[in-house]
């Protein structure tokens, strides 16, 4: 029987949303399915037309972080 449930990875851990009906001991196999990156769920919102990974980089770039911080004096 398949059951769904979310999860979050945390310190190796896998912490679930909710608690599931399973016997003490009881063994199970696991399978993550990583969702989308943020640059892959609004990828089209824009009209972007480069790959995800360069979205991705442009997103995660401190380079390009607005506003631009003060430098120190």
């Amino acid at each position: 029987m398949p059951l769904t449930v979310e999860a979050t990875y945390e310190n190796g851990t896998l912490k679930l949303s909710q608690p599931l009906p399973l016997k003490e001991h009881e063994k199970v196999q696991v399978t993550a399915h990583i969702g989308p990156t943020w640059a892959e769920r609004t990828a089209g919102m824009m009209g972007w037309t480069g790959s995800t990974d360069l979205a991705d980089d442009f997103a995660m770039s401190p380079e390009l972080d607005y506003p631009i911080p003060e430098e120190e004096p």
